[in-house]
Protein backbone atom coordinates (compact mmCIF):
# COMPACT_ATOMS: atom_id res chain seq x y z
CA UNK A 1 0.00 0.00 0.00
CA UNK A 2 1.18 3.59 -0.77
CA UNK A 3 1.30 5.41 2.32
CA UNK A 4 -0.54 8.71 2.39
CA UNK A 5 -0.56 11.88 4.89
CA UNK A 6 -3.08 14.86 4.54
CA UNK A 7 -2.10 18.09 5.72
CA UNK A 8 -4.71 21.52 6.31
CA UNK A 9 -5.02 23.96 8.80
CA UNK A 10 -8.31 23.55 8.29
CA UNK A 11 -10.11 20.33 9.70
CA UNK A 12 -13.54 20.26 7.04
CA UNK A 13 -10.78 20.47 4.25
CA UNK A 14 -9.19 17.10 5.99
CA UNK A 15 -12.44 15.68 5.53
CA UNK A 16 -13.45 16.32 2.24
CA UNK A 17 -10.02 14.77 1.04
CA UNK A 18 -10.19 11.81 2.86
CA UNK A 19 -14.04 10.95 1.49
CA UNK A 20 -13.34 12.00 -2.12
CA UNK A 21 -11.53 9.58 -2.89
CA UNK A 22 -11.38 5.28 -2.45
CA UNK A 23 -7.69 4.84 -1.03
CA UNK A 24 -7.93 1.36 -0.74
CA UNK A 25 -9.59 0.27 -3.69
CA UNK A 26 -6.53 2.46 -5.86
CA UNK A 27 -3.65 0.56 -3.19
CA UNK A 28 -3.41 3.49 -0.81
CA UNK A 29 -3.79 3.75 2.75
CA UNK A 30 -4.06 7.12 4.97
CA UNK A 31 -1.72 6.95 7.77
CA UNK A 32 -1.47 10.44 9.31
CA UNK A 33 -3.99 13.51 9.43
CA UNK A 34 -2.93 16.94 10.25
CA UNK A 35 -3.68 20.47 11.09
CA UNK A 36 -0.55 21.55 12.01
CA UNK A 37 2.27 22.10 9.55
CA UNK A 38 5.08 21.68 12.60
CA UNK A 39 3.91 17.87 13.63
CA UNK A 40 3.02 16.61 10.08
CA UNK A 41 6.72 17.73 9.30
CA UNK A 42 8.24 15.87 12.10
CA UNK A 43 5.70 12.73 10.89
CA UNK A 44 7.02 13.14 6.96
CA UNK A 45 10.36 13.45 8.31
CA UNK A 46 10.21 9.83 10.31
CA UNK A 47 7.40 8.02 8.24
CA UNK A 48 8.88 9.00 4.77
CA UNK A 49 5.08 8.96 3.25
CA UNK A 50 4.78 8.22 -0.72
CA UNK A 51 1.89 10.85 -1.23
CA UNK A 52 1.44 13.77 0.53
CA UNK A 53 -1.95 16.04 0.20
CA UNK A 54 -1.30 19.98 1.44
CA UNK A 55 -2.84 22.86 1.63
CA UNK A 56 -0.97 25.69 0.08
CA UNK A 57 -1.42 28.44 2.92
CA UNK A 58 -0.77 27.78 6.23
CA UNK A 59 -0.04 29.18 9.17
CA UNK A 60 3.97 29.64 9.90
CA UNK A 61 4.71 26.57 7.23
CA UNK A 62 3.19 26.27 3.78
CA UNK A 63 2.37 23.60 1.50
CA UNK A 64 5.15 25.19 -1.10
CA UNK A 65 7.97 25.10 2.42
CA UNK A 66 7.03 20.84 2.86
CA UNK A 67 7.95 20.59 -0.67
CA UNK A 68 11.46 22.51 -0.06
CA UNK A 69 12.42 20.57 3.12
CA UNK A 70 11.14 17.15 1.44
CA UNK A 71 13.27 17.95 -1.23
CA UNK A 72 16.40 18.73 1.07
CA UNK A 73 16.44 15.72 3.10
CA UNK A 74 16.07 13.74 -0.18
CA UNK A 75 12.96 12.36 0.77
CA UNK A 76 10.90 10.32 -2.33
CA UNK A 77 7.59 11.96 -1.18
CA UNK A 78 5.18 13.29 -4.18
CA UNK A 79 3.02 16.04 -3.13
CA UNK A 80 -0.66 16.83 -4.50
CA UNK A 81 -1.77 20.85 -3.57
CA UNK A 82 -5.05 21.64 -2.57
CA UNK A 83 -6.10 24.99 -2.02
CA UNK A 84 -8.63 27.79 -1.84
CA UNK A 85 -6.90 30.44 -4.06
CA UNK A 86 -8.06 29.94 -7.15
CA UNK A 87 -4.78 32.51 -8.69
CA UNK A 88 -2.87 31.03 -11.41
CA UNK A 89 0.20 31.69 -9.91
CA UNK A 90 -0.14 29.73 -6.80
CA UNK A 91 -0.65 26.23 -9.47
CA UNK A 92 2.38 27.85 -11.13
CA UNK A 93 4.57 28.15 -8.61
CA UNK A 94 3.33 24.82 -6.94
CA UNK A 95 3.65 22.52 -9.99
CA UNK A 96 7.25 24.25 -10.96
CA UNK A 97 7.89 23.19 -7.05
CA UNK A 98 7.13 19.44 -8.40
CA UNK A 99 3.83 19.18 -7.42
CA UNK A 100 1.93 16.07 -9.20
CA UNK A 101 -1.01 18.21 -9.31
CA UNK A 102 -3.14 21.71 -7.82
CA UNK A 103 -6.47 21.39 -6.92
CA UNK A 104 -8.99 24.47 -5.39
CA UNK A 105 -11.23 23.02 -2.58
CA UNK A 106 -13.81 21.58 -2.17
CA UNK A 107 -12.69 18.65 -4.55
CA UNK A 108 -15.01 18.15 -7.16
CA UNK A 109 -16.20 14.51 -6.34
CA UNK A 110 -16.80 13.71 -10.33
CA UNK A 111 -13.33 13.99 -10.97
CA UNK A 112 -12.18 12.04 -7.87
CA UNK A 113 -12.13 8.94 -9.32
CA UNK A 114 -10.26 9.69 -12.52
CA UNK A 115 -7.47 11.12 -10.69
CA UNK A 116 -6.76 8.33 -8.28
CA UNK A 117 -6.56 6.18 -10.78
CA UNK A 118 -3.81 8.02 -12.33
CA UNK A 119 -2.27 8.66 -9.30
CA UNK A 120 -1.62 4.41 -8.64
CA UNK A 121 -0.83 4.22 -12.30
CA UNK A 122 1.67 6.93 -11.43
CA UNK A 123 2.86 5.02 -8.25
CA UNK A 124 2.97 1.41 -9.85
CA UNK A 125 5.04 2.96 -12.60
CA UNK A 126 7.50 4.60 -10.19
CA UNK A 127 7.60 1.82 -8.33
CA UNK A 128 8.78 -0.17 -10.90
CA UNK A 129 11.49 2.24 -11.82
CA UNK A 130 12.35 2.26 -8.36
CA UNK A 131 12.72 -1.51 -7.83
CA UNK A 132 14.33 -1.36 -11.30
CA UNK A 133 17.50 0.81 -10.05
CA UNK A 134 17.30 -1.03 -6.59
CA UNK A 135 17.82 -4.33 -8.03
CA UNK A 136 20.32 -3.12 -10.46
CA UNK A 137 22.51 -1.54 -8.03
CA UNK A 138 22.45 -4.55 -5.26
CA UNK A 139 23.64 -6.46 -7.51
CA UNK A 140 26.53 -4.45 -8.47
CA UNK A 141 29.94 -4.83 -6.87
CA UNK A 142 30.22 -0.91 -6.70
CA UNK A 143 29.95 -0.04 -2.63
CA UNK A 144 29.20 3.85 -3.20
CA UNK A 145 25.73 2.43 -5.55
CA UNK A 146 24.78 0.04 -2.99
CA UNK A 147 25.29 2.47 0.00
CA UNK A 148 22.75 5.01 -1.98
CA UNK A 149 19.83 2.41 -1.61
CA UNK A 150 20.67 0.91 1.54
CA UNK A 151 20.19 2.40 5.08
CA UNK A 152 24.07 2.98 5.99
CA UNK A 153 25.40 5.29 9.06
CA UNK A 154 28.62 6.81 8.44
CA UNK A 155 29.45 6.71 12.60
CA UNK A 156 28.80 3.02 12.55
CA UNK A 157 31.65 0.50 13.12
CA UNK A 158 30.16 -2.05 11.31
CA UNK A 159 26.68 -2.86 9.79
CA UNK A 160 25.62 -6.67 8.83
CA UNK A 161 23.31 -7.10 6.08
CA UNK A 162 20.77 -10.46 5.23
CA UNK A 163 18.56 -11.14 2.92
CA UNK A 164 15.09 -12.94 2.42
CA UNK A 165 14.11 -14.31 -0.93
CA UNK A 166 9.99 -14.68 -0.50
CA UNK A 167 8.21 -16.52 -3.51
CA UNK A 168 4.75 -17.00 -3.17
CA UNK A 169 1.65 -18.66 -4.82
CA UNK A 170 -1.58 -17.28 -2.95
CA UNK A 171 -0.95 -13.93 -3.63
CA UNK A 172 1.60 -11.17 -2.19
CA UNK A 173 2.78 -11.81 1.46
CA UNK A 174 3.43 -8.74 4.00
CA UNK A 175 6.95 -10.31 5.47
CA UNK A 176 6.16 -7.92 8.31
CA UNK A 177 3.84 -11.11 9.52
CA UNK A 178 7.10 -13.22 9.32
CA UNK A 179 9.12 -11.58 11.34
CA UNK A 180 8.70 -9.12 14.02
CA UNK A 181 10.94 -6.04 14.06
CA UNK A 182 9.49 -4.15 16.22
CA UNK A 183 11.60 -2.37 18.98
CA UNK A 184 14.94 -4.17 17.25
CA UNK A 185 17.55 -2.33 15.69
CA UNK A 186 16.39 -4.01 12.25
CA UNK A 187 15.93 -1.82 8.94
CA UNK A 188 14.35 -3.61 5.71
CA UNK A 189 14.22 -2.58 2.27
CA UNK A 190 11.57 -4.48 0.39
CA UNK A 191 12.06 -5.19 -3.78
CA UNK A 192 9.98 -6.90 -5.93
CA UNK A 193 11.90 -8.67 -8.02
CA UNK A 194 9.22 -10.50 -10.37
CA UNK A 195 5.36 -10.98 -10.05
CA UNK A 196 5.59 -13.31 -7.05
CA UNK A 197 9.02 -12.70 -6.02
CA UNK A 198 10.37 -10.14 -3.39
CA UNK A 199 13.99 -10.11 -1.81
CA UNK A 200 14.04 -8.52 1.84
CA UNK A 201 17.29 -6.96 2.41
CA UNK A 202 17.80 -6.46 6.19
CA UNK A 203 20.25 -3.89 8.01
CA UNK A 204 22.07 -3.69 11.60
CA UNK A 205 24.50 -2.72 12.93
CA UNK A 206 24.28 -5.41 15.43
CA UNK A 207 25.21 -9.28 14.54
CA UNK A 208 23.01 -10.77 17.06
CA UNK A 209 19.71 -8.59 16.07
CA UNK A 210 19.70 -11.05 13.01
CA UNK A 211 20.77 -14.53 14.59
CA UNK A 212 18.18 -13.91 17.23
CA UNK A 213 15.73 -12.66 14.92
CA UNK A 214 13.85 -15.85 13.43
CA UNK A 215 11.23 -17.48 15.16
CA UNK A 216 10.39 -20.56 13.54
CA UNK A 217 7.04 -20.46 15.13
CA UNK A 218 6.11 -17.19 13.04
CA UNK A 219 8.00 -18.65 10.00
CA UNK A 220 5.28 -21.61 9.87
CA UNK A 221 2.45 -18.93 8.84
CA UNK A 222 3.75 -18.54 5.39
CA UNK A 223 0.72 -19.94 3.83
CA UNK A 224 1.95 -21.72 0.52
CA UNK A 225 5.03 -19.37 -0.02
CA UNK A 226 8.60 -20.37 -0.02
CA UNK A 227 11.34 -18.48 2.16
CA UNK A 228 14.98 -18.55 1.72
CA UNK A 229 17.44 -16.82 4.12
CA UNK A 230 20.69 -16.16 3.53
CA UNK A 231 23.95 -16.19 5.82
CA UNK A 232 25.01 -12.84 7.39
CA UNK A 233 27.77 -10.44 5.96
CA UNK A 234 29.37 -7.01 6.99
CA UNK A 235 30.65 -6.66 3.50
CA UNK A 236 28.42 -3.98 1.10
CA UNK A 237 30.17 -5.72 -1.72
CA UNK A 238 28.84 -9.44 -0.62
CA UNK A 239 25.03 -8.10 -1.75
CA UNK A 240 24.87 -9.94 -4.97
CA UNK A 241 26.45 -13.52 -3.03
CA UNK A 242 23.38 -12.65 -0.46
CA UNK A 243 20.92 -12.83 -2.81
CA UNK A 244 21.75 -14.97 -4.58
CA UNK A 245 22.18 -17.54 -1.48
CA UNK A 246 18.04 -16.57 -0.76
CA UNK A 247 17.14 -17.30 -3.76
CA UNK A 248 19.14 -20.47 -4.44
CA UNK A 249 17.02 -21.26 -0.47
CA UNK A 250 13.68 -20.06 -1.60
CA UNK A 251 14.09 -22.61 -4.63
CA UNK A 252 13.30 -25.74 -2.34
CA UNK A 253 10.22 -25.63 -4.37
CA UNK A 254 11.85 -27.06 -7.19
CA UNK A 255 12.60 -30.02 -5.09
CA UNK A 256 9.23 -30.22 -2.83
CA UNK A 257 6.17 -28.34 -3.90
CA UNK A 258 5.51 -27.80 -0.37
CA UNK A 259 5.87 -24.36 1.25
CA UNK A 260 9.52 -23.76 3.67
CA UNK A 261 11.54 -21.68 5.01
CA UNK A 262 14.82 -22.45 3.96
CA UNK A 263 18.08 -21.31 5.62
CA UNK A 264 21.84 -21.18 3.32
CA UNK A 265 23.25 -24.09 4.40
CA UNK A 266 24.97 -26.05 1.75
CA UNK A 267 25.74 -29.77 2.14
CA UNK A 268 27.65 -30.75 -1.23
CA UNK A 269 29.30 -33.27 0.70
CA UNK A 270 26.65 -35.25 0.48
CA UNK A 271 26.36 -35.43 -2.79
CA UNK A 272 29.55 -37.40 -3.54
CA UNK A 273 27.68 -40.91 -2.62
CA UNK A 274 25.65 -40.04 -5.87
CA UNK A 275 28.80 -38.74 -7.86
CA UNK A 276 30.32 -41.96 -6.90
CA UNK A 277 27.40 -44.27 -8.30
CA UNK A 278 27.80 -42.49 -11.57
CA UNK A 279 30.88 -43.23 -11.86
CA UNK A 280 30.33 -47.05 -10.93
CA UNK A 281 27.69 -47.27 -13.33
CA UNK A 282 29.70 -46.02 -16.35
CA UNK A 283 32.62 -48.29 -15.50
CA UNK A 284 30.19 -51.18 -15.20
CA UNK A 285 27.13 -52.05 -16.62
CA UNK A 286 24.98 -48.61 -17.02
CA UNK A 287 21.74 -50.36 -18.05
CA UNK A 288 21.01 -52.53 -15.10
CA UNK A 289 22.30 -49.73 -12.75
CA UNK A 290 20.49 -46.68 -14.27
CA UNK A 291 17.50 -47.54 -12.86
CA UNK A 292 17.85 -48.04 -9.10
CA UNK A 293 20.22 -44.84 -9.45
CA UNK A 294 17.54 -42.57 -11.01
CA UNK A 295 15.05 -43.96 -9.01
CA UNK A 296 16.70 -43.19 -5.60
CA UNK A 297 18.07 -39.79 -6.87
CA UNK A 298 14.56 -38.22 -5.64
CA UNK A 299 14.27 -40.31 -2.52
CA UNK A 300 18.11 -40.05 -1.04
CA UNK A 301 17.67 -35.92 -1.86
CA UNK A 302 14.34 -35.83 0.25
CA UNK A 303 15.78 -38.29 3.09
CA UNK A 304 19.15 -35.89 3.33
CA UNK A 305 16.76 -32.94 3.51
CA UNK A 306 18.97 -31.07 0.22
CA UNK A 307 18.22 -28.34 -1.69
CA UNK A 308 18.61 -26.44 -4.82
CA UNK A 309 22.37 -26.08 -4.10
CA UNK A 310 22.97 -29.76 -4.15
CA UNK A 311 20.89 -30.08 -7.18
CA UNK A 312 23.39 -27.40 -9.36
CA UNK A 313 26.84 -29.47 -7.72
CA UNK A 314 24.72 -32.98 -8.84
CA UNK A 315 24.12 -31.86 -12.43
CA UNK A 316 27.30 -30.39 -13.33
CA UNK A 317 29.11 -33.32 -11.61
CA UNK A 318 27.47 -35.72 -13.54
CA UNK A 319 27.70 -33.15 -16.52
CA UNK A 320 31.90 -33.41 -16.60
CA UNK A 321 31.73 -37.17 -15.90
CA UNK A 322 29.14 -37.90 -18.49
CA UNK A 323 31.62 -35.82 -21.19
CA UNK A 324 34.07 -36.83 -20.38
CA UNK A 325 33.31 -40.56 -21.08
CA UNK A 326 30.74 -40.29 -23.73
CA UNK A 327 31.91 -37.26 -25.22
CA UNK A 328 31.41 -38.48 -29.04
CA UNK A 329 28.01 -39.22 -27.59
CA UNK A 330 26.80 -36.44 -25.99
CA UNK A 331 27.84 -33.31 -28.22
CA UNK A 332 24.46 -32.48 -29.28
CA UNK A 333 22.48 -33.44 -26.32
CA UNK A 334 22.45 -30.14 -24.15
CA UNK A 335 24.81 -31.27 -21.39
CA UNK A 336 26.22 -28.62 -20.21
CA UNK A 337 27.31 -27.03 -17.27
CA UNK A 338 24.23 -24.27 -15.56
CA UNK A 339 23.70 -22.06 -12.67
CA UNK A 340 20.55 -22.71 -10.17
CA UNK A 341 18.18 -20.07 -12.08
CA UNK A 342 19.15 -21.73 -15.79
CA UNK A 343 18.23 -25.06 -14.38
CA UNK A 344 15.15 -24.16 -12.91
CA UNK A 345 14.25 -22.42 -16.87
CA UNK A 346 15.06 -25.30 -18.49
CA UNK A 347 13.22 -28.24 -16.20
CA UNK A 348 9.50 -28.09 -14.16
CA UNK A 349 11.51 -29.65 -11.38
CA UNK A 350 13.62 -32.04 -9.76
CA UNK A 351 11.71 -35.35 -11.18
CA UNK A 352 11.89 -33.78 -14.79
CA UNK A 353 15.86 -33.45 -14.07
CA UNK A 354 16.13 -37.04 -12.97
CA UNK A 355 14.30 -38.05 -16.02
CA UNK A 356 16.55 -36.34 -18.58
CA UNK A 357 19.49 -37.78 -17.28
CA UNK A 358 17.51 -41.09 -17.27
CA UNK A 359 16.59 -40.64 -21.40
CA UNK A 360 20.41 -39.50 -21.85
CA UNK A 361 21.43 -42.83 -19.96
CA UNK A 362 19.52 -44.59 -21.95
CA UNK A 363 20.46 -43.03 -25.17
CA UNK A 364 23.98 -43.75 -24.63
CA UNK A 365 23.61 -47.09 -23.69
CA UNK A 366 20.62 -48.33 -26.35
CA UNK A 367 20.73 -45.70 -28.70
CA UNK A 368 17.51 -43.62 -29.74
CA UNK A 369 14.16 -45.38 -29.96
CA UNK A 370 13.05 -43.61 -33.26
CA UNK A 371 9.29 -44.84 -33.77
CA UNK A 372 8.73 -42.58 -36.45
CA UNK A 373 10.55 -42.36 -39.72
CA UNK A 374 12.96 -39.34 -40.41
CA UNK A 375 10.79 -37.82 -42.63
CA UNK A 376 7.82 -38.08 -40.00
CA UNK A 377 10.19 -37.02 -37.28
CA UNK A 378 11.76 -34.13 -39.17
CA UNK A 379 7.98 -32.61 -39.92
CA UNK A 380 7.01 -33.27 -36.17
CA UNK A 381 10.19 -31.08 -35.23
CA UNK A 382 9.39 -28.43 -37.71
CA UNK A 383 5.89 -28.54 -36.24
CA UNK A 384 7.51 -28.06 -32.61
CA UNK A 385 9.84 -25.18 -33.42
CA UNK A 386 6.56 -23.15 -34.99
CA UNK A 387 4.97 -23.11 -31.51
CA UNK A 388 7.78 -22.28 -29.87
CA UNK A 389 8.02 -19.06 -32.23
CA UNK A 390 4.11 -18.47 -31.50
CA UNK A 391 4.16 -19.21 -27.69
CA UNK A 392 8.11 -18.26 -26.52
CA UNK A 393 6.42 -15.80 -23.63
CA UNK A 394 4.86 -19.10 -21.98
CA UNK A 395 6.68 -21.71 -19.70
CA UNK A 396 8.21 -24.16 -22.45
CA UNK A 397 10.09 -27.06 -20.74
CA UNK A 398 11.71 -29.87 -23.39
CA UNK A 399 10.19 -32.50 -22.04
CA UNK A 400 6.74 -31.43 -22.46
CA UNK A 401 6.93 -30.52 -25.93
CA UNK A 402 9.10 -34.04 -26.97
CA UNK A 403 5.73 -35.29 -25.89
CA UNK A 404 3.73 -33.07 -27.69
CA UNK A 405 5.45 -33.87 -30.48
CA UNK A 406 5.99 -37.25 -30.06
CA UNK A 407 10.06 -36.97 -30.22
CA UNK A 408 12.22 -38.61 -27.22
CA UNK A 409 13.52 -35.38 -25.90
CA UNK A 410 17.46 -36.56 -25.96
CA UNK A 411 16.63 -36.78 -30.13
CA UNK A 412 15.16 -33.03 -29.70
CA UNK A 413 18.41 -32.18 -28.26
CA UNK A 414 19.89 -33.23 -31.52
CA UNK A 415 17.69 -31.90 -33.97
CA UNK A 416 18.22 -28.82 -32.27
CA UNK A 417 22.00 -28.95 -32.90
CA UNK A 418 21.91 -30.11 -36.75
CA UNK A 419 19.25 -28.29 -37.69
CA UNK A 420 19.02 -24.94 -36.15
CA UNK A 421 23.41 -25.21 -35.00
CA UNK A 422 21.61 -23.87 -31.46
CA UNK A 423 20.60 -26.14 -28.52
CA UNK A 424 16.92 -26.18 -27.34
CA UNK A 425 17.62 -23.42 -24.39
CA UNK A 426 19.82 -21.42 -26.94
CA UNK A 427 17.00 -20.68 -29.15
CA UNK A 428 14.28 -20.32 -26.79
CA UNK A 429 16.38 -17.24 -24.95
CA UNK A 430 17.83 -16.04 -28.29
CA UNK A 431 13.82 -15.96 -29.33
CA UNK A 432 12.63 -13.96 -25.95
CA UNK A 433 15.94 -11.65 -25.94
CA UNK A 434 15.34 -10.38 -29.41
CA UNK A 435 11.70 -9.93 -28.44
CA UNK A 436 12.67 -8.08 -25.70
CA UNK A 437 15.00 -5.74 -27.40
CA UNK A 438 12.29 -4.69 -30.20
CA UNK A 439 9.90 -3.69 -27.08
CA UNK A 440 12.89 -1.66 -24.85
CA UNK A 441 13.34 0.62 -28.56
CA UNK A 442 10.02 0.65 -29.74
CA UNK A 443 7.34 0.84 -26.54
CA UNK A 444 6.90 3.32 -23.18
CA UNK A 445 6.17 -0.61 -21.10
CA UNK A 446 7.99 -1.04 -18.02
CA UNK A 447 10.90 -3.48 -18.38
CA UNK A 448 8.68 -5.26 -16.08
CA UNK A 449 6.06 -5.85 -18.17
CA UNK A 450 8.52 -6.38 -21.00
CA UNK A 451 9.77 -9.50 -18.86
CA UNK A 452 6.18 -11.04 -18.55
CA UNK A 453 5.63 -10.18 -22.19
CA UNK A 454 8.82 -12.09 -23.00
CA UNK A 455 8.80 -15.45 -20.73
CA UNK A 456 9.98 -13.92 -17.67
CA UNK A 457 7.92 -13.99 -14.32
CA UNK A 458 11.13 -12.70 -12.36
CA UNK A 459 12.49 -9.16 -13.46
CA UNK A 460 15.87 -10.54 -11.55
CA UNK A 461 16.23 -13.58 -13.74
CA UNK A 462 15.57 -11.17 -16.91
CA UNK A 463 17.98 -9.08 -16.01
CA UNK A 464 20.50 -11.73 -15.57
CA UNK A 465 19.91 -13.39 -18.81
CA UNK A 466 19.62 -9.97 -20.71
CA UNK A 467 23.33 -9.09 -19.27
CA UNK A 468 24.49 -12.27 -20.21
CA UNK A 469 23.11 -12.23 -24.32
CA UNK A 470 23.67 -8.15 -24.64
CA UNK A 471 26.80 -6.97 -22.15
CA UNK A 472 24.41 -4.80 -20.33
CA UNK A 473 20.58 -4.42 -18.37
CA UNK A 474 17.75 -3.79 -19.98
CA UNK A 475 17.34 -0.40 -18.22
CA UNK A 476 20.89 0.45 -20.06
CA UNK A 477 19.74 -0.47 -22.77
CA UNK A 478 16.48 1.37 -23.13
CA UNK A 479 18.99 4.71 -22.43
CA UNK A 480 21.47 3.62 -25.08
CA UNK A 481 18.94 3.40 -27.66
Amino acid sequence: MHKVMIVDDESWAIRGIRNAFDWEKYGFEITGQFTSAYIAWDAILAEKPDLVFTDIRMPDISGLDLMQRAKAHDLDTEFVIVSGYAEFKYAQEALRYGALNYFLKPLDVDMADSFIGELATHFSKRSTQRNQLLLDALTSTDEEEIKRYLPFSEDADECYYQVLSIDFEDGNIDFRKLLSLEGKPVTALEVEAGTNKKLIVLTTEHKSCLEELWDESVLKNTGRNNVGISSISSQLTHMSKLIKEADLSASQAFLDKGASIVHYDPKVQLVKPCIDNIHRIIQGDPFDDMEPYINGLQAYFKDQQLGMSEVVYLWNQAVGILINAYAEELKDMEMEFLNYSEIKERFEHFESLCGFLHDVLTSITQGNNRSLHEGDILSCFNRMVAYIDAHYEQKLYLKDLSAQFFINQVYCCQLFKKNLGKTFSEYVSELRIKKARELLKKTDLSIEEIAIQTGYVEYYYFNKVFKKHCGITPAKFRKSS
